[in-house]
């Protein structure tokens, strides 16, 4: 199956002048694209929600909407939970041999840009699955980068998504903009050590671009998903949750395997009622993934779906299957795996507290979802006392030799008893 195919070339050669905009106008330049591409005007001060302005009006948008409120808190606290179990301790070290030791010290990154994207929607469960990891972590200086709304300012769901993870300080900038003015510092907009969050295609292709300023952390595409049925699948609930990635934008990916024919022709009868009942524009986004590069694969067995999942490295996976225990440990490469009928993405994606930010386009085989691990750096430590030392430094000097490093040798001669 195709997947869909972006030229990053061009997308780059496009967002360049962008960048160099930002790089030598500062907030000037957020403003006139903000404009352009955001279709709203605004004046510099308005480009910075402060923590204290964020929690105030979180404060009286949680007392208008306490459903939506308790929603924020609770997948805020499913998050953390999740989370805080991914930490490593802080430092471990072990005997490599006598006189001879090793470990690794962790530390969080200084300072992270979290970009909550608005294309097509408000996206407060994104804010909470890049905020509370980084919050997790412990960043001492983490920032949202979110696109203003029409009005010039956040949606009511991110104010409470911010108070509710703790990280409040918003810059309404989104883009390749955006991206420039976390690499370079503007006025207003702080730079910082590293981005991380999903964007367009000019979001990711001013990451690349600017790989060597700022660390562009992992790279988001189309949202993807692959659903495996046996006999005992019920096809309506498969048809439900065939629609849920689809929605996402004409470029997504939506794959439905099975071997069971009867599940798979009923699916296909549900289907198109199904698609009409969604409202636009996600009716039109579903009909055109299938259309394109979405599809019901009829296979030999459920051996072969797995084969076709693993050689396939969706984002999403879902297993509608009588034992989906049974089938796990031969599923090698998804962004995540979601076990039976009563775990949909849209759980995953929202509530469980897994991260919902997760490796698309194939690179489920060599990268893993969103965690605490994105937001820290490990550094190893080393150490040999006079034992060691002696033990080990005439391998040392025979190698050193050997690759054509005489100084390594020379400070291997030195008699270190002090």
């Amino acid at each position: 199956m195709r997947r869909v195919e972006n030229d990053i070339t061009e997308d780059m050669r496009y967002v360049q002048p962008i960048v160099d905009a930002v790089r030598e106008k500062g907030d000037e330049a957020l403003l006139t694209y903000t404009e352009r591409f955001d279709g709203v005007r605004m004046a510099r001060e308005q480009l910075y929600l402060t923590p204290e302005v964020v929690r105030k009006r979180a404060l009286s948008i949680a007392a208008r909407r306490p459903d939506l409120d308790r929603a924020v808190a609770l997948a805020q606290e499913h998050i953390e939970r999740y989370h805080r179990a991914q930490l490593p301790p802080p430092f471990w070290s072990m005997a490599v041999s006598p006189g001879v030791y090793a470990g690794e010290k962790t530390t969080p990154i200084d300072s992270v840009a979290l970009y909550v994207p608005r294309g097509k929607g408000s996206f407060p469960s994104v804010y909470l699955m890049l905020a509370v990891p980084a919050k997790v972590a412990g960043v001492p200086h983490p920032i949202v980068l979110t696109p203003p709304n029409a009005n010039g300012d956040m949606d009511e769901a991110l104010y409470l998504a911010a108070w509710r993870s703790g990280i409040e300080d918003v810059y309404l900038v989104g883009g390749a903009q955006g991206v420039a003015a976390v690499a370079y510092g503007t006025e207003t907009v702080p730079n910082m050590q590293k981005i991380i969050g999903p964007g367009n295609r000019y979001v990711t292709a001013a990451k690349r671009l600017l790989s060597q300023v700022i660390d562009p952390g992992p790279f988001a595409g189309p949202s993807e998903a692959i659903l495996i049925a046996d006999e005992t699948a019920r096809p309506e609930w498969v048809a439900h949750d065939l629609l849920v990635e689809a929605e996402h934008g004409p470029d997504s990916s939506v794959i439905f395997l099975t071997y069971a024919e009867d599940v798979f022709e009923a699916v296909g009868t549900f289907l198109p009622e199904l698609i009409d009942r969604l409202p636009e524009p996600r009716q039109s986004f579903v009909k055109s993934v299938f259309e394109t590069y979405g599809a019901l694969v009829l296979t030999e067995s459920l051996e072969d779906a797995v084969a076709w999942s693993n050689a396939y490295a969706p984002e999403h996976l879902q297993l509608h299957v009588r034992d989906p225990w049974r089938l796990l440990p031969k599923l090698k490469h998804a962004g995540e795996i979601l076990l039976g009928a009563t775990t949909p993405i849209p759980l995953g994606n929202f509530m469980i507290g897994t991260n919902a930010i997760l490796p698309t386009g194939g690179h489920a085989r060599t990268r893993s979802s969103l965690s605490v691990h994105d937001f820290l750096k490990r550094t190893s430590v080393a150490w040999t006392d006079i034992e060691g030392y002696e033990q080990l430094r005439p391998y040392a000097r025979l190698l050193a030799e050997e690759e054509g490093f005489p100084a390594h040798a020379r400070a291997l001669d030195l008699d270190r008893r002090g």
